[in-house]
Formats: structure tokens, sequence, C-alpha cells
């Protein structure tokens, strides 16, 4: 039953992200700019609407028309005979731009404004226009097309007038008055014809009103081809943007993108991440926070390579003293040799644990500071606990510890209190091993500024001339002479720079200097403090 609840949820996952695969940033972007396009195109089959609109519009001033024409020609033929009756025909013609006939009771065409004045508008042949008409007329079918215009009858001249001819005439002559009825027709050059027809009262014969629309076809098509205009130039602009958009946004991401795959492929050495140093924006800032993790990565790969030839050297020794040790102990009899053989092996044996045991130590030490909550640590009371701790286990050769304690409280850092407490064992560990007999190791904490500063001093031969910074590096095994070989790993106080660094710290090694003479080596650790100097 989980099952099939959580199905819809997941085939619908998978339909997003094949769109998101399907289309790519550049032709996302284009698809935003060309939405607005399509809405001005909507424009064009909007003036299609209102061209019908103002048709509906001629319709009912061509049925007002016509019933206010044919009241007043009734009046003129009752009062004033025919030649009135022409007369006022002609007139009206002439002031309304329009085409009046008017029929017998018979049917007969009896009365023709343009016999009286001439024409007022010409029915155009398309055969006889331009090109550009011909382009214009296909457009608008293209449009009326599209936009489901309606169909009208075609306008054709009859070879002899008659009024059955015209069914809104014929329709007129059985209304009664002040009735009119319209009809659309269209003319060879797909101009709209309006035909009003109303009869005239009292007489029995019938007017017809025919208007031509030709300056609506010619609004139409002006406001039409300025929208296309307008289209073309925002499509230009649109094309542009697009394009500046492309060579911006997708082409420094394409860059980026085929970068982080060699880096994928393990070509991290050979891959040179663009970081776009002019930009200071989004991409900008991407490209160089991916730049500089691929220097770190390419350092990490380095430092994990040599680490482990190191690490291959180092467990080498022991390993190859092992081998020669049990060889040899195969043909040997005495037992005073065999004893030293054991002893040997033994000893390279707990060499080879330890170097296993602090390198795993460094290798897990990343991640788990990564992971670990720092917390308010006492550096004074830590320091404090450790001396009592090494004191308690027994101090070789003499060598005692004076430690300086700051007051309580003053010295509080921020971190993890058992990594700490490593670096701090680590350094009197090693100022330990390096005084001479009875000597002494000094140790001070103190608040400075902002930092906590721990000080570890002893009275040994100091640092070589040259190592002060190669001593924290991994396995350097500069030991006194009086230590047994093999004691230590050459890893703790790279381990202790690992540990101080991940704590926004700073770790350095100094000799101490007394009547121009070395007397003695200084490790120097500050971390930030906890809280900020009073005052």
């Amino acid at each position: 039953m989980a099952s099939a609840i959580a199905s819809p949820r997941n085939s619908a996952e998978p339909d997003r992200l094949t769109w998101s695969k399907r289309f790519s940033l550049t032709q996302r972007i284009l698809a935003v700019n060309l939405f607005a396009l399509i809405m001005l195109a909507g424009s064009v089959f909007y003036l299609d609407s209102f061209r019908d609109r103002l048709l509906e519009q001629r319709q009912a001033q061509a049925r007002v028309g016509a019933v206010l024409m044919a009241d007043a020609l009734s009046v003129a033929a009752r009062h004033g005979g025919p030649p009135a009756f022409q007369a006022l025909a002609g007139r009206l013609g002439e002031t309304t731009s329009a085409r009046l006939r008017i029929y017998a009771p018979d049917g007969r065409l009896i009365v023709d404004s343009w016999r009286l004045t001439g024409p007022t508008f010409r029915l155009r042949d398309p055969a006889l226009e331009p090109w550009r008409k011909d382009a214009a007329r296909f457009l608008d079918r293209m449009i009326e097309f599209v936009g489901s215009a309606p169909t009208f009858d075609d306008y054709v001249e009859p070879r002899i007038d008659h009024r059955r001819t015209w069914r809104e005439a014929e329709a007129a002559a059985s209304a009664g008055p002040h009735t009119a009825f319209v009809a659309l027709r269209r003319a060879p050059d797909r101009t709209v014809i309006v035909n009003a027809a109303a009869p005239l009262v009292g007489t029995g014969d019938v007017l017809m009103v025919t208007l031509d629309t030709r300056d609506i076809t010619r609004v139409v098509r002006e406001e039409r081809l300025t929208s296309f205009l307008v289209f073309l130039g925002v499509l230009a602009l649109s094309l542009l943007v697009s394009s500046f958009l492309a060579r911006t946004i997708v082409r420094p991401l394409r860059r980026l993108s085929i970068a982080a795959q060699r880096v994928r492929l393990g070509r991290a050495r050979e891959v040179t991440v663009p970081r776009f140093a002019r930009r200071r924006d989004e991409i900008g800032t991407l490209a160089r926070a991916i730049s500089d993790m691929t220097q770190a990565l390419r350092h990490r790969m380095d430092a994990t390579e040599s680490f482990a030839a190191d690490v291959a050297h180092e467990i080498k020794n022991p390993l190859a003293s092992l081998r020669s040790a049990v060889e040899t102990f195969e043909s040997v009899k005495d037992p005073g040799l065999q004893a030293q053989l054991l002893e040997l092996i033994r000893d390279d044996v707990n060499r080879v644990d330890r170097l296993i045991t602090d390198i795993a130590d460094v290798s897990r030490l990343d991640a788990e500071l990564a992971r670990t909550r720092f917390e308010a640590v006492d550096l004074g009371q830590m320091a404090a606990t450790l001396v009592r701790l090494v004191e308690r286990g027994g101090l070789p050769r003499g060598v005692r510890i004076a430690y300086a304690r700051p007051e309580p409280g003053t010295a509080i850092a921020v971190g993890d209190e058992s990594r700490l407490g490593q670096v701090i064992r680590n350094l009197l560990d090693n100022a330990v091993s390096f005084s001479p007999d009875d000597g002494v190791v000094r140790m001070t904490v103190m608040r400075a500024g902002a930092r906590i500063m721990l000080r570890v001093d002893d009275d040994g031969p100091g640092i070589p001339a040259g190592m002060h910074d190669e001593i924290f590096k991994r396995f350097y095994s500069e030991r006194p002479e009086s230590e047994s070989f093999g004691k230590h790993s050459g890893l703790g106080l790279a381990i202790a720079r690992a540990i101080v660094e991940a704590h926004d710290g700073t770790i350095r090694a100094i000799n101490r200097e007394q009547g121009g003479a070395v007397a003695g080596a200084r490790f120097v650790m500050t971390l930030p403090a906890a809280e900020a100097p009073d005052g």
C-alpha cells in the first residue's frame, strides 16, 4: 500500500527532470523572451475582432440611415413629385457617399443615385492592382482563416438590376414602415459591402442603400502593419537579448561545466578552471569558487599522493628490519642473540603499530574536526590537568615542568577539548624528550588581546637552522640521541598544526637565545578567544 501511494509522486518527479534536461538554458531563455512576442502576435488577431466590431457599428448606422432616408424620400414623393424625389435621392447619395437605389412595387429599378451624380465609391479589380495589395489580401485571408472570421457572399453587380436580385430588398418590400434589413457581401478586392433596405411609407417602393467599408479595411491593415513592424522590432531585440544572455550566462556556465567534467574524470592537474576575474556577478563568484575548489582539490590530491608515498616509505623501513631479523633468527643458535633479535622484532612491531595508529589518526582528523561541535574550553585549566598527568606518569632524566597558570576564566577558547588537549600533550612530550638531564620545561598560558597564547620552552639543543617549518611536516624524524630509535612516528607536530589551523589558530617554532647562543626551543600556539577582551 505504501508503494502504491508513493508512486504518483515518484512518477511526477521524472517528468520535471525530463523537462529540465530536454531544453537547454539557452532554449529556455529564448522561450521566455518569445513569450512576450507571442502575446504581441496575438494582437494581430485582436485587430480582426476590432474590424468585426467596426462592421457591426457600420451595419447599425446603415440600418438607421436607410430608415431615415426612406422617410425623407417618402415625404418628397408625396409633396414634390418625381423631380424632387430624384433630386433628393441624388443629394443623399452624395452626402453619405452611398449608392441609393429605389425599386418600384413591381421590382423595377426606378432611381439610381449613381446615374444622377456619378459613383460615390469604386469597386476595384484585383487584377489591376499592385502586388502589395495581393499580399495584403493574402494576409487578410490567412488571419481570417486562423481567427475563424465569418464568411460573406460575393458582391456581384447584376446585369439587369431588379429587386429580386437582393434578398434584403425583397424582405423590406413585405415589411412594415420604419423597418430595415441589412446584408453584408464581399467585393472582389475583399472589401465588405453593406446593403441596407427599407420600405418607403405610402408608395410601395423600396430603398436600398449600398455602403463601402474600404475605410475600415484601410484602418485595420495600417494597424496590422504597425503591429507587425513592432513585432519585428521586438523580435530583433529579443533575439539580441537572448544572444547576450546566452553569451554572458550560458557560455560561461558551459565552460565551467566542461572544466568540472574534466576534473571529475580525474584530470584535475591539467585543468585550468576559468576565474572570470572581471565579473563581479554570481557567475564570477561561482567561477572563482570552483577554481579555488579545484586548486584545493589539486593540493589535496598532491598531499594525499605525497602522504601515501611517505607512509609506504616509513612502513617499509620497520618491515625490512623485521624481515631481516626473522631471516637471521632461523640461522642463529645462540640464545643471547636470539633474545636480541626477539627484542628487535618486538620494537619493530611496536613501531609499525604506532605508525599505523598515527596514520589512521591523521587520515580521519579532517573529517572528525568538520563534524565536531566546538565548545568553550578553559586552556589554563586543561594545561594544568595535563601537567599533573604527565608528572604523575613520571618524567625521565630528572626533567621538571614549570607551569605559569593564568587567572581563572581568562584563557577561554572555542574548540574541541580532546583535540586541543592532544596538541598540548604533543608539545609537552616533545619538550621533555629534547630536554637535557635535570632540565626544566616551562609552559605559559595567557590572554593576549583577542587571542589565547600557549607557550612551551625547553632547554634542549634548539631547532636546526632552516628547519623551523620543516619540523611540522609529516614523518619529520629529528630526535635526540638519548631517545631510542623508532619511539616516535614523526607525525605528532604535523597533527598538532592540523588541529590548531582547524581551530583558526597558529603554531610556530623558534629558538630561544641567551647571550647570543641557542638556549632551547620555543613553541607558541595562539587561538581565538571565546569572548572579546574587556574594555
